[in-house]
Order: structure tokens, then C-alpha cells, then sequence
């Protein structure tokens, strides 16, 4: 069976390896050519008990061409119990009290397959998960057109291992390889790829790599061997794409390269001020094990400490980073305000995660957007930016170094745990391609005359730093004067510096890229998204035949976007929010008339209730 592209959901318990073998399983299709986007998707409930439902563990990923989200529905379910099963057959409803699977809810849709560990459905499991009859399937209402493929993952796993010398826990955390060889198998994916992954996996644990590689093979071979009731598929691989080396990547990941390419780039030391925090910490792991490229990364107690160790590396004349995620974005929010007195460059990379206070950490949304372009005392402008994908993370951090050094001001690189966990596929550039960096440093001319006060043309001022001798000078967290650089309480001069750091940021728009409008530009529709919403909105977009205009730099806005918007007699903004993008471009632009989609489950988009929503709005006023 022939396939332009397809979803596969893999689901289980949070100790089932459900990450591992969907990135595995992605990175397979990934390298045989296919696009991909992935969607890791954790429980909130991290230490939940064995076999609940708040518990459950899911990766999902679609294949294909033309892959712009991770899908909305599987066309195949891996369900490792019966909590899995409940979970992806209910989605949003399953936990309500007798509810029964609907196309509208589901994580799958009435003509998928799903393959079922029949030993993880005793009576014991559906107790846990709250089942109230001994028939899962029929109380679940899962229609007789969905295929049900049971196989005894465990007995099998059980088998394949007899003789392998584990203990049983060792035997049952390998179940996960027996079903990505299954699935291999479905998908005619060669087990050579991933058994080399494997094996590259555990290279520190070799004894390891014996089992799990007898489990995947023995899968693939009940598959091929057993002539199970179920079509193989073929998914298409693309022929578009750019020529080039790619590979798969995760956001946090690529986020981290990022800075890295910008700091080879522009010949300056690399450093990470950072606390971990979830969903941020692989970035700061990442960046840990590059010492081979001069990479310093310091490990703080606490967020403020991190950052302020990033603002000391920044006057040192460092790259300077620190990574967090909302929380800790309000507790970097004074040094922040340092950063921009100062007039210093900082990356400040923002990984919003769900709810206010600790939340839903695990979880997705674009609730950090007023915080990070409002959210300090005082006047405190930043530039803000945005990535849309996981593999244009790398993009947008390195962008936001080179906004930084060339501008001497934080930037706050905001990205979500939809980018940061999921993957996608991405075409390694090599060093040449990016654009140049200059960073700010003070002209020699200026050596024994140089005050911090000093601005070229742009209004930016110079950048100098410890042990450049002939420009020693003092730089302050308080105001200072326009002309001498020394301190000021003096209150027009107060004026003076609000209006030229503000001046400073409003300038940015000149360096970066115009609105750009996708999909079909002569509807009179306009969808309007930004971040990680745009692969969503753009096959929303698709479906119904209108424009999309999809903003990757915040503030400031690109230099166009009023003439852009102005063309579209109805505007939708699409937000993971109640509506911070739209009333921040009623601020911006007089009398804009807008409409708001919004959705806060802390979950991506569902590209079908877009359309549903837009559809019926249409239809309500005609």
C-alpha cells in the first residue's frame, strides 16, 4: 500500500521506552528520505503508578511528503496497555466516566490500525485503568472498521530473551524493541539502521545491545514471518528537498548548534549560564558536552544566578546565553533589565511550557509572549523572536547571536516543548552558507577616548571589554549619562536614554526579513500565526484555500506588516493562548479589525479544528 504520508503513534506506560523507540523510528525514516515531524508527548504526572492513565507516555510522528505537522489522527497505534489504549481511543475524554471513542477526540480515526499487547490487558490492567467491563475494545466503542492487531508483546519478549541471562525487569523494558521491529516491519524499513542505532545508543552499556537487538529482529520476523492480517506500507520520500547531508534533530538540540555555529562564526568563546529546567535542560546538556569546540557552560544554583553569570561572560566579550523556560523567565527578569541598561549582548532562550507557576512542565503553549516583550521594570525594550520549527531552532539561535553581538541587546529566543522534544528533518549547512556576524567592538580610533556612551550611526554603542588596554571604562546598572557614560539622575537625560534604547530595538527591523504571505495570497482570508503554530496553520491554511502571514520576529515587527495586513478584509490569529500576538497587533497597528482562534490544552494544534472553527465562523456570517 502506497502512502504520500502517514501517522504512527506510539503509547504506553511512562517507563515502556516510548521515546526511544519513536525516535528511533523516526530517525529510520528520516534517513530513507522521508520528512518528518514529531510530536514527544510526556505525561504531566511524571511519577504516576504503573499502568494508570495519568501516566501514559506517547510519541508520535508523521512520515511522508508534505509533512508539516506531526498529524492530528494515527493511521497506526502502538498501544503497550490498557491504560495506552484507553487514552488514545478517548483523547480529550478519557477522563470522563463511560465515554466512548468519537472521531472528533480520538488520537486515531476509523480506519487505523492498532497493534495491542494482549498481555497487558489482564484484569489487573483494566482495573488500573479504570476500565468497568473485561472487553476493552467494545467498551470503548472503537469502531469494527479500526483493525485490531493483537499480539502477545510480552510472552514474546519473554521467549526471544530466555536465554539471555536478564532479569525479568530487563526482559519487560525490552517490549519496546519487539514493537519497532513489528512496526519496521509494516513500514519495510530495514533493521541494519536500526540495529546500527542501537548500538551506538548503548555503546557504554554493551551488554545491552545483544538483547535489544535479538528483540527487534525477532519482531520484525513474527511480522514477516506470520503472515499477519494487515497490509505493509509504503510511505513516498521526497524529491524536493534541497541537496545536502541531513539528519534528524531535536529542537533543544538544534537550538544548542545553533550558538554554537554563531560563536565559531564570529570567533568569540561560547557561554551557557544556565539553571535546568524542564523542558530546557537538554540544551544546557548538549552545550556541556562540546568542550572539544571551546564551549563554557556553568551550572548555576538557581536562575538568577545563571543568568548574571551570563551577563559577567557578556562583558568579557563572550557569545553569552542562558536558557530557562517560563518560570524562570520571570526570576531572569531584573538581570534582564541589567542586560538592557547596560547594553549588552545576551541570548536569553525562553522554552514555554504549560500554566503559570510550575503548571503542566511537561506540556506545550505560547503564554510567555507578553512576558518576554513587556516583562521587566521600567523600559526595558528586547528584542523577541520566535522559531517555528524544530530544525529551524538552529536558525533562529544562531539569528538571535547575531542580533545580539551586532546590536548590543538581550534577545529573547522563544521555542515551546512541542519544538524542543520533537524532531524534524534537517539539512546540515556547512559553515560558509550562514550569514556573516560583526559583532559591535569599538573602532581603534577610539583607543584612549572611549566612553560606553559611544554609538555609531545606528545608535548602537561599542563593545569593549577586559584586557583591551587603552579602553578602560566603567559600565553600570544604573542611568547613565548620554554623552560621558558616567551616572546620571539628571531627568531629561532619563528621557534621552528611554528613547534611544527604544530607538536602538525599533531599528532591528531594517536587518531582518519582510512578512512573508503563504498558501493562496489572493483569498480574502488571512490566518496569522507565530512560532511553533506555523506548520499547523500552514496545512490549515491549505484546506481552506486562504493566506497565511506567519511571524518569526516579534518585536520589533517586520517593516511591512501593516501594508500586508491591511490587504486582507478578515484576519484570524491563531494562538496557543487567550490572545497575547492579537492584542499586542491591535497595539501596533490603528483600528486593525482581528479575529481570534485560540486553544490552551497545552497541546499543539489540531489542523481540523482550525478548519472547523474557521469553516463555521464563515458560515454563522453568511
Amino acid at each position: 500500500m502506497q502512502k504520500q504520508h502517514v501517522v504512527v503513534r506510539f503509547c504506553g506506560d511512562s517507563g515502556d521506552g516510548m521515546q526511544l523507540t519513536g525516535t528511533m523510528f523516526a530517525s529510520l525514516s528520516a534517513i530513507l528520505g522521508n520528512e518528518i515531524s514529531t510530536l514527544p508527548d510526556f505525561p504531566a504526572e511524571i511519577r504516576a503508578p504503573q499502568g494508570t492513565l495519568g501516566g501514559v507516555s506517547g510519541f508520535q510522528v508523521q512520515l511522508g511528503t508534505g509533512v508539516y505537522t506531526p498529524g492530528d489522527q494515527a493511521d497506526v497505534i502502538v498501544a503497550m496497555n490498557a491504560a495506552a489504549l484507553k487514552v488514545c481511543a478517548l483523547g480529550s475524554d478519557f477522563n470522563k466516566t463511560g465515554a466512548q471513542w468519537k472521531t472528533e477526540s480520538s488520537m486515531f480515526h476509523r480506519d487505523a490500525v492498532i497493534i495491542v499487547d494482549t498481555n497487558a490487558l489482564t484484569p489487573k490492567d483494566l482495573e488500573k485503568a479504570l476500565y468497568q467491563t473485561d472487553n476493552p475494545f467494545t467498551e470503548l466503542g472503537i469502531p469494527e472498521s479500526v483493525q485490531i492487531i493483537p499480539v502477545a508483546l510480552t510472552e514474546l519478549t519473554k521467549e526471544a530473551l530466555k536465554d539471555m541471562g536478564l532479569d525479568n525487569k530487563s526482559i519487560l523494558k525490552s517490549r519496546n524493541m519487539f514493537a519497532l521491529g513489528l512496526v519496521c516491519w509494516l513500514f519495510n524499513r530495514p533493521v541494519d539502521k536500526a540495529v546500527a542505532f542501537l548500538e551506538s545508543k548503548f555503546q557504554k552499556k554493551p551488554q545491552l545491545i545483544a538483547p535489544n537487538v535479538k528483540v527487534l529482529t525477532d519482531g520484525f520476523n513474527y511480522g514477516q514471518n506470520l503472515a499477519l492480517n494487515i497490509q505493509t506500507m509504503n510511505v513516498d520520500t521526497s524529491h524536493d528537498l534541497p541537496q545536502g547531508t541531513y539528519t534528524s534533530i531535536a529542537g533543544n538540540k538544534a537550538t544548542a548548534w545553533g550558538l554554537i555555529a554563531a560563536a565559531e562564526k564570529c570567533g568569540k568563546r561560547l557561554f551557557l549560564g544556565s539553571y535546568p529546567i524542564t523542558p530546557a535542560t537538554d540544551i544546557m546538556h548538549e552545550l556541556a558536552a562540546r568542550k572539544d569546540m571551546g564551549v563554557m557552560v556553568v551550572q548555576a544554583e538557581d536562575e538568577i544566578a545563571g543568568v548574571c553569570t551570563a551577563i559577567g561572560a557578556a562583558f568579557a566579550g563572550d557569545l553569552a546565553a542562558t536558557s530557562t523556560s517560563g518560570p524562570g523567565l520571570s526570576l531572569k527578569s531584573e538581570a534582564i533589565g541589567l542586560a538592557v541598561i547596560a547594553e549588552l549582548p545576551l541570548v536569553v532562550i525562553d522554552v514555554q511550557r504549560g500554566g503559570p507557576s510550575t503548571g503542566l512542565p511537561t506540556k506545550t503553549e505560547q503564554t510567555d509572549l507578553l512576558q518576554a516583550i513587556y516583562g521587566r521594570n521600567g523600559e526595558s525594550p528586547a528584542v523577541v523572536i520566535a522559531a517555528s520549527s524544530s530544525a529551524n531552532c538552529f536558525d533562529y539561535a544562531y539569528q538571535a547571536s547575531k542580533i545580539a553581538l551586532e546590536n548590543m541587546t538581550p534577545v529573547i529566543l522563544l521555542t515551546d516543548t512541542y519544538l524542543a522534544n520533537g524532531t524534524g528533518l534537517w539539512r546540515i549547512p556547512k559553515l560558509s552558507e550562514l550569514p556573516d556576524i560583526h559583532s559591535q567592538s569599538v573602532p581603534k580610533e577610539l583607543k584612549g577616548n572611549y566612553n560606553p556612551a559611544l554609538r555609531d550611526e545606528r545608535g548602537v554603542r561599542y563593545w569593549a571589554y577586559p584586557g583591551m588596554e587603552g579602553y578602560e571604562h566603567r559600565n553600570i546598572g544604573l542611568e547613565r549619562d548620554a554623552e560621558k557614560g558616567t551616572i546620571s539622575t539628571n531627568p531629561e537625560n532619563h528621557q534621552r536614554m528611554v528613547l534611544a534604547r527604544q530607538a536602538k530595538i525599533q531599528q532591528v527591523a531594517n536587518q531582518i526579513p519582510l512578512l512573508q504571505v503563504q498558501g493562496n495570497p489572493q483569498s480574502d482570508t488571512l490566518l496569522i500565526g507565530w512560532g511553533s503554530t506555523e506548520g499547523h496553520l500552514l496545512a490549515a491554511a491549505e484546506q481552506l484555500n486562504c493566506a497565511l502571514a506567519h511571524f518569526n520576529y516579534i518585536h520589533p515587527l517586520p517593516k511591512n506588516t501593516e501594508e500586508v495586513l491591511r490587504q486582507y478584509q478578515r484576519i484570524v490569529v491563531c494562538e496557543l493562548n487567550s490572545g497575547q500576538f492579537a492584542a499586542y497587533l491591535r497595539s501596533k497597528i490603528e483600528g486593525l479589525q482581528l479575529e481570534q482562534y485560540n486553544e490552551m490544552t497545552a497541546q499543539p494544534f489540531s489542523v481540523d479544528r482550525i478548519v472547523t472553527a474557521v469553516n463555521n465562523y464563515n458560515n454563522i456570517n453568511n
